[in-house]
């Protein structure tokens, strides 16, 4: 072999050599690429929103769901509801309507209502044989509308639907547990405390959204007590009755017949001493408190007396008055519990002030068979009352000031094409009661518009 023959030799092995290098690297850098490609795929894909209610995957659910710039998740109302086992409805629970700015949904235990605008929800069990007030569940943002359709952020989804939702944000995953499913997992897992059952007293249900749970021991001697989910006890089972209070986060407790309440750490706020013990107020912890004598009168959570216990009644039958829309027993125009002594009614504050003496025979307007004329107890854009004293009526505000004389020979609503009036006779005069009180400059609060604006403020 001669030198040049040489040469190119050496020429073609560096070549070879070389193009093998290259071939490597490039295998190696479209290795990588694809592993990058993978891995991005995976991280997006990781990055993805996932659903999963009550364990299974949902992307329906998922879809529903609006991201608001600052955090915020709304979801809508009435499409939700079906998730949770709850019809939905426009209008409100027992007027339902074509109003597009109310609506409420309903389970075979519970309903809701919710309104544009406002920052409250109001509940009530509908439950078989439950007699319970509405409860007014607060939330931090309103109820808005997005393309017609309402919408609530997920805080108020859980409180309204009973449910736990949690949002991881790293992983982008979040979990939705509904009640009935809740109770089932701590229905087989308090076998392991040592315990025979849970109560199934919806409030208590409720209770396990907030980690607590009410327990039964013995299937004869059936006392409950209190635990937390991780079996720690809070209330000892020694209870002929418990009754979560969701509002004041404490329990309504009986023992051998009295009634008290005890808070979550197992401190007594009420000495079990009533005879009876309901609820009022959840917003103020306000209790109507009943004594061996079976007078009434009105606690706070603490056991302080707001309202002497020496009455025949505390509240009004609001099922007289249907048309009033009226959610409460107890508290009417937001502010006023109306009290029976004897005979009469007289009229107090949340805070316990007597704003009224007991001075009228009834609280309220009943029509007699008048065609047309409809029960009245409150004229609600006006926050007045209708009283009665020897025939003869009058109005009064919510400070217990009477508008006029009790001269009225009749206060009473009528309702011509869903709208609705309120009249005022006096010696066979009719006189338009809003247009009365216009005139008196009592300012009408156009409901929900102001609470809208009030709570935004």
């Amino acid at each position: 072999m001669n030198l040049l023959e040489e040469s190119v030799e050496v020429k073609e092995n560096k070549n070879n050599k070389k193009a093998s290098t290259i071939l490597l690297v490039s295998i190696i850098l479209v290795f990588l690429i694809i592993v990058s490609i993978i891995a991005y795929l995976s991280y997006i894909k990781g990055k993805e929103l996932h659903l999963t209610l009550d364990n299974k995957n949902d992307s329906n659910l998922k879809k529903l769901l609006v991201f608001e710039e600052d955090g915020t998740i709304y979801a809508p109302i009435k499409e939700i509801a079906q998730y949770f086992g709850y019809e939905s409805f426009n209008g409100e629970y027992n007027n339902v309507s074509e109003v597009q700015s109310k609506c409420y949904v309903q389970n075979d235990k519970e309903i809701a209502n919710f309104t544009l605008g406002s920052k409250k929800i109001y509940k009530k069990e509908i439950a078989k044989n439950s007699n319970t007030e509405y409860e007014v569940v607060e939330i931090n943002k309103p109820v808005k509308a997005i393309d017609g359709v309402l919408y609530i952020t997920t805080e108020a989804m859980e409180k309204a639907f009973n449910v736990s939702f949690i949002y991881d944000k790293d992983s982008n995953n979040i979990k939705i547990f509904t009640l009935p499913y809740l109770t089932n997992y701590y229905e087989n897992k308090i076998l392991d405390y040592g315990y025979v059952k849970l109560s199934d007293v919806f409030a208590n249900e409720k209770a396990i959204l907030n980690d607590i749970l009410v327990v039964q021991k013995d299937e004869e001697k059936k006392k409950f007590g209190v635990i937390d989910v991780k079996g720690n006890v809070i209330l000892e089972t020694k209870y002929d009755s418990i009754i979560y209070q969701s509002n004041t986060k404490g329990f309504l407790v009986e023992s051998n017949t009295k009634f008290g309440i005890i808070a979550e750490n197992a401190q007594t706020k009420v000495p079990i001493i009533y005879s009876g013990l309901e609820l009022l107020d959840g917003q103020e912890g306000l209790y109507i408190a009943k004594n061996e004598r079976n007078q009434y009168g009105v606690i706070d959570g603490n056991g302080n007396i707001k309202i002497n216990i020496e009455n025949d009644e505390i509240g009004i039958d609001k099922s007289k008055f249907k048309e009033n829309e009226i959610k409460s027993d107890y508290i009417i125009m937001n502010n006023v519990i109306p009290a029976k002594k004897g005979e009469y009614w007289g009229l107090f504050s949340k805070e316990g002030k007597k704003i009224a003496e007991y001075e009228y025979d009834s609280l309220g307007y009943i029509a007699n068979n008048n065609k047309g004329v409809l029960n009245l107890l409150v004229i609600p854009d006006y926050n007045v009352l209708v009283a009665c004293k020897d025939k003869k009526y009058t109005l009064v505000n919510s400070s217990g000031e009477k508008l006029f004389a009790i001269i009225a020979d009749d206060i009473y609503m009528t309702i011509t094409n869903q709208e609705k009036h309120y009249y005022i006779n006096v010696n066979n005069r009719q006189i338009d009661a809003e247009q009365y009180l216009d005139k008196k400059g009592i300012s009408k609060k156009q409901s929900s518009e102001s609470e809208s604006k009030e709570e935004n403020t």
